[in-house]
């Protein structure tokens, strides 16, 4: 279960319906556990709701979570196929969650869709706000707990469990994704899994983590380094924290995700280094760590006020080390609210 209110997910459920009758559906049913979760509450691992156009729904679960169900201010039906328990004639399906085994069990008239509930997710409300909010604390303050930890001789992987347990203590139901702690050279990988390596005066070590807090998730990346950073590497980290700070900045309610990406990729492409940043700037967050929106030059699409989201410039040199810093921040009219408090100044440690 969730703390969200029954009335706040009936509210969610409205917005779903008004979307419908201009898709041509009379209904959608929604089989993203996730989604299902953020409708009605319900955490589960065998769940599916129906939303009709006039905002009334139906879910579906089995005999392990239907007593979880009392409260959630939604018709409950008990089945073990949950999609094939609420199937209607010509009404919707999440094209991108349902399996191919499950819509073959369906009637030929339904209709896949485009993700809907992903895009209203992709606005928070401000208890959601502050499930989020949380969740950066818990990792802000793991982070400085064990920065003690960050010595020569330890190795990527003592480093990322001390990181994840020092969360759980803290508060964190469990970890947001696994870990990243890349040294040296393995920085220069965006994605690297912690490995044996031991770290090593003169590193830049980077890492990548973030808390998971009643179903929401933190995100957020620090490098520092062992000792007295080199030319190059303090050269590359000013670059990437000037890249990160522009496309903070750029964070505004109507801003298009394609200009934020270009504020922050614009100042590390004019150093020459446009082939070392490989990624998108920032990607939603909230019950999943990776959502809608996503900023990079190819999105399309506008910001919205309340949208959680990361800004997270890298430049990565193969052979040599990287650096990245992110942010998870939230649209505001007045300018985006800071969730991640940890310094962006360079530590050495």
């Amino acid at each position: 279960m969730t703390d969200t209110s029954a009335e706040t997910c009936a509210a969610r459920r409205s917005a779903l319906a008004a979307l419908l009758p201009e898709r041509g559906v009379p209904a959608l049913l929604v089989t993203s556990l996730v989604n299902v979760r953020y409708l009605t509450g319900l955490d589960s691992s065998n769940a599916a709701v129906l939303v009709r156009e006039d905002g009334t729904a139906t879910l579906a679960t089995d005999s392990r979570y239907i007593d979880m169900t009392g409260g959630l201010g939604v018709e409950v039906v008990e089945a073990s196929d949950v999609a094939g328990a609420l199937a209607t004639r010509g009404m919707g399906i999440e094209a991108e969650a349902m399996t191919v085994a499950a819509f073959r069990r369906l009637d030929d008239t339904i209709l896949p869709l485009d993700p809907l509930v992903e895009l209203l997710r992709a606005v928070k409300d401000e208890s959601e706000i502050d499930l989020l909010r949380t969740a950066c604390a818990i990792s802000d303050q793991a982070f400085a707990d064990i920065s003690g930890n960050i010595r020569p001789g330890v190795t990527e992987r003592e480093l990322a469990r001390v990181l994840e347990n020092r969360m759980i203590e803290l508060g964190a139901d469990k970890i947001a994704f696994d870990s990243i702690v890349a040294s040296g050279e393995n920085g220069a990988v965006p994605h690297h899994t912690p490995t044996s390596r031991e770290l090593r005066k003169g590193d830049l070590v980077t890492f990548d983590f973030g808390a998971n807090y009643r179903g929401y998730h933190a995100d957020i990346t620090r490098t520092v380094s062992l000792g007295e950073p080199a030319a190059w590497q303090r050269e590359i980290y000013d670059l990437v924290a000037a890249a990160q700070k522009a496309g903070r900045e750029a964070l505004t309610p109507g801003a298009s995700a394609k200009d934020v990406d270009g504020a922050a990729r614009s100042i590390i492409a004019a150093a020459g280094h446009a082939e070392h940043f490989r990624h998108g700037l920032g990607h939603g967050v909230g019950l999943e760590i990776h959502e809608e929106p996503f900023l990079g030059p190819s999105r399309t699409g506008r910001l919205e006020d309340r949208v959680p989201i990361t800004v997270e410039p890298g430049v990565y040199l193969p052979g040599q080390g990287g650096v990245r810093i992110e942010d998870t921040l939230v649209t505001r009219d007045g300018g985006p609210e800071l969730l991640t408090k940890t310094t962006k100044e360079l530590l050495v440690l």
